[in-house]
């Protein structure tokens, strides 16, 4: 029985630090770009009216999805959902380091964000399911929130990092890292 336990408690380990990960990253690709926007529009030659969908496109996208990505994982899935979100997700920021047009950069952070709101609620799902109510789970919930925190602060100082020594097109696709 001992075993049994071990490994079920290292499967949910594991299972924690991936939906954590993926939590981090749509965090993370939230404010990442805040700081390289300067450099973007001088290199794309953005209006500042076209800049601002740089950010506001996923802001737009991640949280007018989130209810509909909720249904789709109850209805197709959570963990087929988790996949298909974290691979629209990465495309999309693949196309957004690739950009060279201003359009083709919102059309990426339009649908990056909506990749995101497909990974969100299926990934909180499955860690409340995989966390038995109690202390394991407001445990859990702790961690995800923490992740949620972290990864917004920790975009905010890649992105500086990034476009200074890697350019902005690194702070676009920070996925393909």
């Amino acid at each position: 029985m001992g075993k049994a336990s071990g490994g079920q408690a290292h499967a949910g380990g594991l299972a924690m630090a991936l939906i954590c990960s993926a939590q981090f990253v749509l965090q993370l690709d939230f404010s990442i770009v805040n700081v390289a926007l300067p450099t973007i529009q001088a290199d794309l030659h953005m209006a500042a009216a076209e800049l601002q969908w740089v950010v506001t496109g996923y802001a737009l996208t991640f949280g007018s999805l989130l209810l509909l990505g909720g249904r789709l994982a109850d209805l197709l899935g959570r963990r087929r959902l988790l996949i298909i979100g974290l691979i629209v997700f990465a495309v999309a920021s693949l196309a957004c380091g690739l950009a060279r047009w201003p359009a083709m950069l919102i059309a990426a952070r339009l649908v990056q964000g909506g990749g995101g709101a497909l990974v969100s609620p299926a990934a909180l799902s499955l860690l409340t399911t995989t966390n038995a109510e109690g202390a394991a789970r407001n445990r859990a919930l702790a961690i995800w929130q923490a992740t949620t925190a972290a990864g917004a602060t920790a975009g905010i100082v890649a992105g500086g990092l990034l476009t200074q020594y890697a350019g902005w097109r690194a702070c676009s696709s920070s996925t393909r890292r």
